[in-house]
C-alpha cells in the first residue's frame, strides 16, 4: 500500500521549514498508527509517501482487506486537522509477488525493500486517485470483491508501466456480522457431485470382479479430485475381499526406470533405513515367498532392487534387452498370482510423471488383464495423451470443475455445524474456480484464522493455493522451514534424510514435522524413527517450493546432496536424481557426471528412453562449464555413451 500527501508543493511554500517538518511528522505518524493497527509494516517514508507492506513479514490469508481498510483509514485519519492544516491523501494498494530483503547501497541499515513490479505499480497507481480516495488494482479487487463497495475506474495508463492497468476505487467497506467458531475435527470430506462417476467405477469392479478385466482412464487438472474418488472407492470396497496393489508416479523420477515399480517393492518388504544388503534379501524373499515367485523371477526382481541375492538363485547371463523383456514377464506373473487369488484393484496414479519404461510395462498390463479378475485404473493430468493403440473398450472418465452451487456444498461440509456468511462463501466460491481442492483448502484456512484471531466474517481468502499456503504455514513457523525443504525433496521424504538435510536442532526438527501433519497439510506413514512424510496432493508440494526464493532452494539442494552422499543409508543413492539435485543447487559438473552414471545404468536394463534422456541432460549441464580437459573427457564420455545407444535405436 503506497499512499501519498496531496498538495506538499504549497505546503512547503506557506510554511517555514520548522513548521512544515512538523506537519509532515504529524502526517506520517497519523498514517503509521493507521497501518500498524491492522497488521501493515511500514517499509519506508519517501518524501511525504508512505510504502507499507501486507503480507510481509507475515501473511494473513487477509492480506489484501487489511491492506485496503488501512488505506481508508490513512485517509479518514486526515479528516481532522493536523496542526492549523488540513491535509489530504491520496492512496493505492496492489497485489503481487516481490522479493524482500536489504539493497545494495542501504548502508546496512537492514532496511527490507520489496523488489518487483508491485511496489512501482502501487505509487502509480496512486497518482490517479483523486485527493481523499483508494484506488486498488485488478488483482487486488478479485481480493476483496463483495467486501467493498469498488468502482470501475476503467484501464488506465501509467508511467513507465508498458500495459494498461484496470483500476477501481474503492469508498466503503461492507458491514458483515458474524464470526466463527473453533475449527471442526479433521475428517475425509463427503464426496460432492461424483456420485455418477463413482457409480462407474462401481460397476467396472463388478465386472473385473466377475472375471472381465476392466481398464479406466481417469483424467482431470491437479486439485480437481482424482485422488479423492479413489479414496472413496477405496472406502467402498473395504468389506470387499480383493487385494490391493498402488503405484505412485513422481515428477522427480521421470527418468528412474521403473521407480513406482521398485518403491512399491521396497514398501510392501518393509525395507528400513539402515537395513544392511542381507537384512534387505530376507525381506524380500520373505515378500516373494508369499506369491510363489520361483528362483529366477525372484533373481530378476531382485536385481531391479539392486539387492545382491549372493548363491541363493542361479545367476542370469542376460542381454540388457534380454533382462528387460524377462524382468516385465515376472512382474506380470506377479500381478496374474496376485489376482488369481482375490480381485485385484491396480491403481497407477499421476502417471503424467511415468518413467517411460513404466509406461512401456503398464502396455503389457493392459494386454493381459482382460482375462483377469483386475480392475486397472490410470489416473492423470490433461498434459498426458491416452495412448491412441490404448484398449478400445477401456473406461474413459473426464473429472470437471464444480459448478457454483456444487462448491457451495463442497464448503458447507468442510465447514460442517457453522453457517459461513454469503459475502465470504461467496469469496471461497469465486476464488476456488470449482477446483476441489482450492475449495477445501480456502474453507479450512477461513476456519483457521478465525480460530486463531476470531476475526469477523467480512474476512477475505487469498486467490491462490500459494498464498493460501504461504498464509496457513506462517502460523507454523517450524512446519514451514520443514515443509519448504522436505518440498525440496520431493512428494514425499524421510525422517533421517530430513533431518541431514535441515540445519535444526533435533527438538527442532520433531516439533515441525508435528506441526506439519498437525496442519493437515502432509501425513506421516511408518514410525518414528523409519518415518516417511507425505504431502497430501502433488500440488501442495509444487506450490510450497515454488514459494522458496532461487538462492535458497539452491542451498537446500546442496545440502540434500551432501547428505546423500556422506551416508548410503539415507535411501538417495540413485544416480539420476542426485544428479537432478546437483542440477538445481547449480552443480553442474557433478550433475553431468551423475546423469552419465545414471545413463549407464539404465542402459544395461535397456531401458533406452530413459538412458538417452540422462545422457543428453549430462551433456547440456556439461556444455556450461568452463572449457578445459576435464569438460572435454566429461563430453566425450556422454557422447560415447549416448552414440552406442543410439546406434541401438
Amino acid at each position: 500500500m503506497f499512499c501519498d500527501l496531496v498538495g506538499s508543493t504549497p505546503l512547503s511554500a506557506r510554511l517555514d521549514l520548522e513548521e512544515l517538518a512538523e506537519v509532515i511528522r504529524m502526517y506520517q505518524a497519523r498514517a503509521a498508527a493507521a497501518i500498524s493497527a491492522l497488521g501493515g509494516y511500514v517499509a519506508r517514508y519517501a518524501g511525504d509517501g508512505v510504502l507499507s507492506y501486507f503480507g510481509w513479514p507475515n501473511s494473513e490469508e487477509t492480506n489484501a482487506e487489511l491492506a485496503v481498510r488501512a488505506a481508508l483509514a490513512v485517509v479518514a485519519a486526515m479528516e481532522a486537522p493536523v496542526g492549523h492544516e488540513r491535509l489530504q491523501v491520496r492512496a493505492a494498494v496492489t497485489t503481487g509477488t516481490v522479493v524482500v530483503g536489504e539493497v545494495v547501497g542501504s548502508g546496512g541499515s537492514g532496511a527490507p525493500e520489496a523488489i518487483g513490479e508491485t511496489p512501482n505499480l502501487a505509487a502509480r497507481l496512486q497518482e490517479i486517485a483523486e485527493p481523499g480516495s483508494v484506488v486498488i488494482d485488478d488483482t487486488t479487487r478479485r481480493q476483496i470483491e463483495g467486501l467493498f463497495t469498488c468502482r470501475d475506474l476503467g484501464e488506465r495508463v501509467l508511467k513507465d508501466l508498458r500495459t494498461p492497468v484496470r483500476a477501481w476505487r474503492v469508498s466503503q467497506e461492507h458491514a458483515v456480522e458474524d464470526r466463527f467458531a473453533a475449527r471442526h475435527a479433521g475428517r475425509l470430506v463427503p464426496l460432492v457431485d461424483r456420485e455418477a462417476e463413482l457409480a462407474t467405477l462401481l460397476q467396472c469392479w463388478r465386472l473385473a470382479r466377475s472375471g472381465k478385466g476392466q481398464l479406466v482412464w481417469l483424467g482431470g487438472e491437479a486439485g480437481i479430485g482424482k485422488s479423492r474418488i479413489i479414496a472413496e472407492l477405496l472406502s467402498r470396497l473395504r468389506d470387499d475381499p480383493h487385494g490391493t496393489l498402488r503405484y505412485f508416479c513422481s515428477r522427480q523420477y521421470q527418468a528412474s526406470p521403473l521407480y513406482p515399480v521398485i518403491s512399491r517393492f521396497e514398501y510392501d518388504a518393509r525395507f528400513a533405513r539402515g537395513d544392511m544388503p542381507a537384512e534387505k534379501f530376507v525381506k524380500l524373499e520373505h515378500l516373494l515367498r508369499r506369491t510363489g515367485t520361483s528362483d529366477e523371477d525372484a533373481a530378476l526382481i531382485s536385481d531391479l532392487l539392486g539387492v545382491p541375492v549372493g548363491q541363493s538363485y542361479p545367476a542370469l547371463d542376460l542381454s540388457p534387452q534380454a533382462r528387460k523383456q524377462r524382468t516385465h514377464d515376472a512382474l506380470l506373473r506377479q500381478v496374474a498370482v496376485m489376482a488369481r487369488r482375490a480381485p485385484l484393484l491396480m491403481l497407477a496414479e499421476d502417471v503424467h510423471w511415468a518413467d517411460p519404461s513404466s509406461l512401456e510395462l503398464l502396455d503389457r498390463v493392459v494386454t493381459v488383464l482382460r482375462d483377469l479378475p483386475i480392475l486397472l485404473i490410470v489416473s492423470f493430468r490433461p498434459e498426458f495423451t491416452v495412448p491412441p493403440g490404448a484398449d478400445p473398450r477401456a473406461t474413459h472418465i473426464e473429472l470437471t470443475r464444480l459448478n457454483r452451487r456444487e462448491s457451495e456444498r463442497l464448503a458447507a461440509e468442510v465447514i460442517t455445524g457453522h453457517v459461513l456468511p454469503p459475502a465470504l462463501l461467496d469469496r471461497i466460491v469465486t476464488q476456488s474456480d470449482g477446483v476441489p481442492l482450492f475449495v477445501e483448502e480456502l474453507a479450512k484456512s477461513v476456519l483457521e484464522a478465525a480460530e486463531e484471531a476470531m476475526l469477523a466474517a467480512s474476512m477475505s481468502v487469498p486467490n491462490t493455493l500459494q498464498g493460501l499456503l504461504t498464509a496457513r504455514l506462517d502460523r507454523w513457523p517450524l512446519a514451514k522451514r520443514v515443509a519448504q525443504i522436505g518440498a525440496a525433496i520431493g512428494r514425499e521424504f524421510s525422517r533421517p534424510l530430513l533431518g541431514a538435510a535441515a540445519d535444526m536442532a533435533e527438538e527442532q526438527l520433531t516439533g515441525g514435522l508435528e506441526q506439519l501433519v498437525a496442519s493437515g497439510l502432509a501425513y506421516r506413514r511408518r514410525e518414528i524413527p523409519d518415518a516417511v512424510y507425505v504431502f497430501k496432493h502433488a500440488l501442495v508440494q509444487e506450490a510450497i517450493y515454488d514459494s522458496l526464493l532461487r538462492r535458497r532452494r539452491a542451498a537446500i539442494h546442496a545440502r540434500i546432496v551432501a547428505a546423500a552422499e556422506n551416508d548410503a543409508t539415507l535411501g538417495m543413492s540413485e544416480p539420476g536424481l542426485l544428479g537432478y539435485h546437483c542440477a538445481q543447487a547449480g552443480m553442474l559438473a557433478k550433475a553431468a557426471s551423475y546423469y552419465r552414471i545414471a545413463g549407464g545404468r539404465s542402459a544395461e536394463r535397456a531401458a533406452v528412453a530413459e538412458t538417452r534422456s540422462y545422457l543428453e541432460r549430462g551433456l547440456e549441464f556439461a556444455a556450461n562449464l568452463p572449457e578445459g580437459p576435464d569438460r572435454f573427457r566429461l563430453e566425450a564420455e556422454l557422447l560415447i555413451a549416448l552414440g552406442r545407444i543410439l546406434m541401438a535405436t
